[in-house]
Parts: structure tokens; C-alpha cells; sequence
């Protein structure tokens, strides 16, 4: 079981209005989405799209329902644009996270990356960095890990299928190149399966690092078909490719255990992208917090 004094529990709003495809949710309102949330016995939630802007109005929002901002997604092109521009965009970032009382902040690199790429088969063509790119992301990470630091924040990354971390090999390069003092890891179990790892083999190594976890299962037939129809990624979420905790193929009962043991402490978040027209948003939600429940006492 896990510790509610230390480890709490999100969702993440994409379930409701995808931030890639803006189509999917478009009905949902901020207020909607974040009162089914709350309804269904969620404390904490990450930045959607459809957010306000204005930290005060979301914070206000928020706490009426009891709920607190946990993360935000952060897109960082440390190694296609000059460092400064990203670092003007991820101070921004911080400052606003801080208002709304976050301490965590969750940066994916995406330059070339080939997730929002409608056509591209999300298997194949996966840009590769040389030498000198591995170089520039790690020390332009160590610089904005400094800098969250400083402001009381946490620098987590988040491998990602399409990605320039997406395998095993790259995970393992980017945890033995970065500062551990500066730097962590965000762990998505659905990730990782859809690249073919195992999520349990990379959790038990980088547990100790681990500041986030993302918990989103994954239906391996829809992979399979993904695989083999050369879909790109946005068509394998709009097919089905993730769903939330206890409704796929993911076995998370090492997961936990592992969490456990290391006594982790911070938000595990159901982040699950699928069409809220196929997979009601509330209804998913409520079938991940019972499951999460059951298996781990949160």
C-alpha cells in the first residue's frame, strides 16, 4: 500500500480536451472538467489547454473544489533553437506554476519530434541525436534544472514515444549524463510499454530519481494495430492505443510495489488521452480512482 501523507493522487485533463487535437473534448469546459475530477476523488490535476491563463482564477477555481495544481507539460527545442529562447519560455513556466502552487514541472524535448505528426507512422523515423546534440540537452537541462531549483521547483523529464528519448538505450544515456542533483525523471508507464519496454525494469533502476509518475495503461491490440497499419500517434490515441489504470494491458501491481518500497513520495497521475466521445471522461476517471484504491490504498 502506499502512504497518503506522502504520496497523493492527480489526473490529467487530457482525458477530457486533447491538447494535440483540439476536436476531441471541445465540449468539455474548464469548469467541467475540473468539478468531474474532483467529483470522482481526484486532489490534483495538471495544465490543459482550456485552463485560464490567469494563475489567480485557476488557483481560486481549484481550491474551491479542493484540488491543486500538480504539474504542467513543458516543451523545451534545447537542441534546434538557441538555449535562451527556451530558457525565457520555461522561467515564464515556473513563475506561473509557483502562483498555483505547483512544484513540479514536466519538460519533453520536442525538437523533431514526430508525436503531432498526423501522417507519420509514430514506429518508424524516430530522429536519433549525434554526440554534440546530447551535449546541448544535457547541459541546457542542467541549467533549467538549476533554475527550477532555485525557485523551489522540481525539473522532471519525460521520455515520450516520438521523441528523441523514447528507448530504452536513450533513457539510459539521459539518467547517466544528467545531474541527478538537478534533474529527474518523470516515469509514464504507458510509455514506456508502447515502446516495448518494460515499465517495471526501468522504474526499479530509476526509482530513487523518480519526482512523477504517470499512470497510463495501454491496450496492446490496439498497438498491434497501430504497428502494422504504420499509424502515426494522434490516430493510435484517437483508436484507443491508452486508457486509464486497470482498463488495459499494463500490470501495475510491480509498480506499485516498487513505489512502495522506495518510499516514494509525490503525485501519481492517471494520464490517459483517449476520444471523451468514445471513453467518457468521467466515467474513466471514476474506473481508475477504484482501481488505484484497490491496489494501493490511496
Amino acid at each position: 500500500m502506499l502512504d497518503k501523507n506522502k504520496v497523493s493522487l492527480g489526473i490529467a485533463p487530457i482525458g477530457w480536451t486533447n491538447d494535440d487535437m483540439p476536436d476531441l473534448g471541445k465540449e468539455n469546459t474548464f469548469e467541467q472538467t475540473i468539478s468531474e475530477m474532483a467529483l470522482a476523488g481526484f486532489k490534483g490535476s495538471e495544465v490543459g489547454s482550456h485552463y485560464p491563463a490567469d494563475p489567480k482564477v485557476l488557483k481560486k477555481a481549484l481550491d474551491l473544489r479542493g484540488m491543486t495544481i500538480c504539474n504542467q507539460w513543458f516543451s523545451s527545442f534545447l537542441i534546434s533553437r538557441p538555449y535562451e529562447e527556451t530558457e525565457a519560455a520555461f522561467i515564464k513556466q515556473c513563475q506561473f506554476l509557483t502562483q498555483v502552487g505547483a512544484k513540479c514541472i514536466g519538460v519533453s524535448e520536442q525538437s523533431y519530434s514526430i508525436q503531432g505528426m498526423l501522417d507519420h507512422p509514430i514506429q518508424e523515423g524516430k530522429y536519433v541525436m549525434n554526440d554534440e546534440e546530447w551535449e546541448k540537452l544535457v547541459t541546457g537541462l542542467n541549467k533549467l534544472g538549476r533554475i527550477a531549483k532555485d525557485q523551489g521547483m522540481v525539473l522532471t523529464f519525460h521520455h515520450h514515444m516520438g521523441t528523441v528519448v523514447q528507448t530504452e538505450e536513450e533513457i539510459d544515456r539521459f539518467m547517466e549524463s544528467v545531474n541527478p542533483e538537478l534533474v529527474f525523471l518523470l516515469f509514464d508507464s504507458g510509455h514506456l510499454s508502447f515502446a516495448g519496454i518494460d515499465p517495471e525494469k526501468i522504474l526499479k533502476k530509476y526509482v530513487d530519481r523518480v519526482r512523477h509518475v504517470h499512470l497510463k495503461d495501454l491496450r496492446k491490440e490496439v498497438v498491434k494495430q497501430s504497428r502494422d497499419g504504420k499509424w502515426s500517434f494522434l490516430k493510435g490515441v484517437r483508436a484507443g492505443t491508452f486508457t486509464v489504470p486497470g482498463d488495459g494491458d499494463v500490470d501495475f501491481a510491480p509498480i506499485f510495489r516498487i513505489l512502495e518500497e522506495a518510499d516514494y513520495q509525490g503525485w501519481v497521475v492517471v494520464e490517459a488521452e483517449q476520444d471523451p466521445a468514445k471513453a467518457n471522461p468521467f466515467e474513466y476517471a471514476l474506473k481508475a480512482r477504484k482501481y488505484i484504491a484497490e491496489k494501493t490504498g490511496l
